[in-house]
């Protein structure tokens, strides 16, 4: 499995377009980073994603930190998406 360097998150080419996700779901860092940009708390987070642990949010976030133009770029592209 491709790793990230990050203990709960990898890339996988065939998953969300190869985009960094939470180990063992399909949810997507820029998903999770999203809903906090937005005003979600952690606790927010966790209720739209019980599959995540809090551990598993905290660690999105420090990635968002360390990739953030990355991330933003995504949750751009997914927000007009929605429109």
């Amino acid at each position: 499995m491709p790793t990230t360097g990050y203990r709960y998150l990898v890339n996988l080419p065939d998953v969300r377009g190869g985009n960094t996700i939470v180990e063992g779901t399909r949810i997507g860092v820029h998903d999770v980073v999203g809903l906090i940009v937005n005003g979600a708390s952690i606790d927010d987070v966790v209720r739209s994603f019980p599959d995540l642990r809090r551990a598993q949010v905290y660690e999105c976030l420090a990635y968002f930190e360390d990739h953030r133009p990355e991330i933003d770029a995504l949750i751009a592209r997914q927000m007009s998406a929605g429109q």
